[in-house]
């Protein structure tokens, strides 16, 4: 009980394990809240015009914080920062955390500013009617305008908070990083519920403004002020930290990877029917679920030990580190695929039809949730890799090679949307992020950073193996159970559809991996590999070594 109080302690100091735990179980909490706030908005709003709005409206916030933030507040301040606490250069780590929070919040609050002044000619740019397709209708452009300028402000809450969060991260302190997503989640919810009546839709808008300065910003600055940051007003650009970070950050400002521009590029081509963007939406959002909990939470926790691994040369469990990291969430990703594809339809419907959401909207979200299911691995193992390089104190070479990408990919949309509708814009955004991971992997193992031959392919062949069949044969069982009577769908039928897929699927997976003898289940199980000490900060610390990611 006592370990169990100190796991949970704010000051407790973390290894890779218990992070990677941590934040599993707040980033699974966070996706519940916020499956509520989707299913708030569905019920509330539907899949209609406003709500495609509504999602409409976090493309121009999200690209300001891409564009000017970069990758700065938790991929190249904490390899920087991380090092210097490993050097025991305190001092210089606190003055280059002053001086980064301090410019760059300027640069924030002129590009909101200025993002304010332009948003309804950004939205009808990538909103608006055009030669390709027919974009929203002008009361739809007008709202989008509305909501985004309420949007804007809270990308300075989020840059400043994410700085913050990456000192406590590189101090091994994850638990008020963590509550962040959890604040600004339920801050949404309590916008809708408390003004709905009186703000509409807009009342979401600014229970987000709000959520980014409760959860993001003061969650991570109340962290910061228990263990003192330091922080001194600086504008000190001539600082030698400085100068590295802007050189680590300037590829990630520029470039753009297919991994955020995805949600514009379904959103641009989507505006042309009404409810296109809500229900993509509503299918992303519960995928990015599993994304969450196996990829992100993974690489937030393994990000500060990829780094210490690397700056202390020991390049040979670096390698295996993150191989074995990709290997275990990959696995793990592959068997969760064969599940999400055979309970699209009632998990869809058991999670989102009521109120104005109904059952035809249900059908077509689960035919877009069943596509992007597929890539649940490709998703979370090209985010490992990608921290690889981070890491590694490079941020160019992955930059430039998913910026290609990224460009390389706009016809594969184009072109798959044209000639399938909607759902090709799923399967596009399958192939790109595929290409994305082999691009990442091959440019590891180019540059000798992390071999491809020392991943775990028979394992991880075992794994594809199971969940195919496993997948397959749910997929027949759930067919037992009809969903719709009259094009409506019932509650007690979706979830005994979701049992007997569980049910089959747990069984056929165990089956499989005990036949072919695989080592997953135990992998999973433990914590392999030696405990290494490391001198932080004065002090005697370990981490775990090579083989120790979940």
């Amino acid at each position: 009980m006592t370990k169990l109080l100190r796991f949970f302690r704010p000051s407790h100091q973390h290894t890779a394990f218990s992070a990677t735990l941590l934040l599993m179980g707040t980033v699974m909490l966070s996706r519940v809240i916020g499956y509520a706030r989707e299913a708030y908005i569905a019920f509330a709003f539907g899949a209609g015009s406003q709500t495609d709005a509504y999602v409409a409206a976090f493309t121009l916030p999200d690209w300001l914080n891409y564009i000017v933030a970069g990758g700065a507040a938790s991929i190249t301040f904490i390899s920087i920062y991380t090092r210097f606490l490993a050097e025991k250069r305190d001092a210089d780590a606190q003055k280059t955390f002053s001086i980064i929070i301090t410019v760059m919040t300027v640069v924030m609050v002129l590009g909101t500013i200025l993002t304010e002044i332009f948003t309804p000619q950004f939205v009808r740019w990538m909103f608006g009617p055009s030669s390709s397709h027919a974009g929203f209708s002008p009361q739809q452009i007008d709202l989008c305008v509305h909501l985004t300028r309420i949007l804007l402000p809270g990308q300075i809450f989020f840059y400043v908070g994410g700085v913050v969060s990456a000192v406590l991260l590189s101090h091994r302190l994850f638990l008020f990083p963590a509550l962040g997503p959890l604040l600004y989640n339920f801050f949404i919810i309590l916008g809708g519920v408390v003004g709905g009546h009186r703000f509409g839709i807009a009342s979401l808008a600014y229970g987000a403004l709000l959520g980014s300065l409760v959860g993001p910003f003061l969650a991570s600055a109340i962290g910061a002020a228990r263990i003192g940051t330091g922080y001194r007003p600086s504008f000190d650009v001539t600082n030698p930290a400085f100068r590295e970070w802007v050189k680590l950050s300037v590829p990630l400002m520029l470039g753009v990877s297919l991994v955020t521009a995805d949600d514009w590029i379904l959103r641009h081509y989507a505006a042309s029917g009404v409810g296109d963007i809500a229900r993509l939406n509503y299918a992303k959002r519960l995928f990015a679920v599993p994304i969450a909990v196996l990829g992100q939470a993974t690489g937030q926790a393994s990000l500060p030990f990829f780094a210490r691994l690397f700056n202390e040369k020991r390049l040979k469990e670096f390698s295996g580190t993150v191989n074995d990291s990709v290997y275990r969430v990959s696995a793990a990703s592959f068997l969760a695929t064969g599940w999400m594809m055979a309970a699209a339809l009632p998990l869809i419907d058991l999670v989102y039809r009521r109120g104005k959401f109904l059952f035809a909207d249900t059908q077509t979200t689960a035919i877009y949730f069943f596509w992007f299911s597929l890539s649940l691995a490709l998703w979370a193992a090209q985010g490992l890799y990608a921290r690889a390089f981070y890491a590694a104190g490079d941020t160019l070479t992955p930059m430039a090679a998913v910026s290609i990408i990224t460009a390389a990919s706009l016809p594969l949309y184009s072109t798959l949307f044209h000639a399938f509708g909607v759902v090709g814009l799923a399967w596009a955004s399958d192939i790109g992020i595929g290409v994305n991971l082999l691009a990442l992997a091959w440019l590891l193992h180019y540059r000798k950073l992390v071999l491809l031959g020392e991943l775990r392919w028979g394992e991880l062949g075992k794994t594809v193996l199971t969940a195919v069949v496993a997948g397959a044969i749910s997929f027949e069982v759930a067919k037992l159970v009809p969903l719709s009577t009259a094009g409506h769908g019932s509650r007690l039928a979706d979830l005994t559809q979701l049992a007997l897929v569980s049910v089959t699927w747990a069984a056929a997976v165990a089956a499989g991996l005990w036949l072919l003898r695989s080592e997953l289940p135990g992998d999973l199980r433990r914590r392999k590999g030696a405990v290494y000490p490391v001198v932080a900060q004065g002090e005697s610390k370990e981490i775990l070594g090579a083989g120790t990611q979940p």
